[in-house]
């Protein structure tokens, strides 16, 4: 029986190719990739609606490694497409004789992406994956070339789909066909597509050597505010916030909270000097219910331990925060 990988993004376009491969009589496996970066739940969803199993499979340091210098350089923001889809298919490809499938298959859709799916982004693709004989996009194949699946008979040329371009029209279409009501929006999960955690991830770089998981973490949560080379500070916007966000401090990040009020958590991370702890004394006097007051009284301390240190502060006025934001 033909076997084929499909690389599962978790959005509607990677589900409906998946399906239109197993409606073909082969046997589908997915395949989901999983970095600091964007996650596998959508992933997960979206297999169950179809009845296919998936492989959930973490390279976090290796990406995380390309995304610092990408080879084809980044998109709008700091998402290095072209060099992710060829990584995460050369890890598919390599995942092939495991499984024992002839073949991988992927979502993309010609022209739906102006800088990456293009017909020459395709290619590249394609080239940079190693395993180019072995991909097929089962959604625009009949825009393309024909692959050696479909010259072989492995695949019926003639039930694969000729979509092409932005339009959701016909993806929507079959989605409702096939019963799949449950899928996420075309944005996707990517972080590194999001203007401001970009700028974020950018300023993380531009600033320190030796990142770590957290400190990759720390940057989904929050306002930012680069107050020094060496330390940041983090105003979380919600309780739920503040409380995720505690998943990737230390025992030498600082906390503050409005003694008398309620409001935002604040933290600094790293080498903070006192002009920055009264900064971030300020920060959290301007995101307290107390931001109006003449004086508001700051407790604050290291994480996991008491905050039995105080200090009386102005809140931050709009100029102090627009000079430090990150946006």
């Amino acid at each position: 029986m033909t076997k084929a990988l499909a690389m599962m993004s978790g959005g509607l376009d990677s589900t409906l190719a998946a399906k239109l491969m197993k409606d073909q009589g082969i046997e589908v496996i997915g395949i989901c990739f999983k970095s600091h970066f964007f996650g596998a739940d959508n992933a997960i969803r979206m297999a169950k609606q179809i009845n296919m199993p998936l492989e959930v499979v973490d390279f976090s340091e290796e990406h995380f490694e390309m995304v610092k210098n990408p080879k084809h350089g980044y998109g709008k923001n700091m998402n290095p497409c072209i060099d992710c889809h060829a990584m995460m298919m050369n890890y598919s490809g390599k995942m092939l004789e495991k499984y024992e499938a002839d073949f991988i298959i992927t979502g993309e859709v010609l022209n739906q992406r102006p800088m990456s799916q293009n017909k020459s982004s395709l290619d590249v693709v394609k080239k940079e994956s190693g395993f180019s004989d072995k991909i097929l996009r089962p959604l625009c194949a009949k825009n393309l070339a024909p692959t050696k699946m479909e010259l072989e008979g492995l695949v019926d040329r003639e039930k694969l789909m000729d979509i092409s371009g932005r339009s959701r029209k016909v993806q929507m279409a079959l989605a409702e066909k096939w019963g799949i009501k449950d899928y996420p929006s075309p944005a996707g999960g990517c972080k590194l597509t999001e203007p401001n955690y970009a700028k974020r991830l950018r300023d993380l770089l531009d600033k320190k050597e030796d990142i770590i998981a957290s400190d990759l973490g720390v940057l989904k949560y929050g306002r930012h505010f680069r107050v020094s080379e060496k330390a940041k500070i983090i105003s979380t916007r919600t309780a739920e916030e503040a409380q995720e966000i505690k998943q990737y401090l230390t025992k030498k990040d600082m906390i503050f909270l409005a003694k008398d009020f309620n409001g935002s958590m604040v933290i600094i991370i790293g080498e903070a000097t006192e002009e920055d702890i009264e900064f971030a004394a300020k920060i959290t006097g301007r995101y307290c219910k107390g931001k109006n007051e003449e004086r508001i009284e700051i407790k604050y301390g290291y994480y996991k331990q008491p905050l039995d240190k105080f200090m009386e502060v102005k809140a931050a006025t709009e100029e102090e925060i627009s000079k430090y934001i990150l946006p």
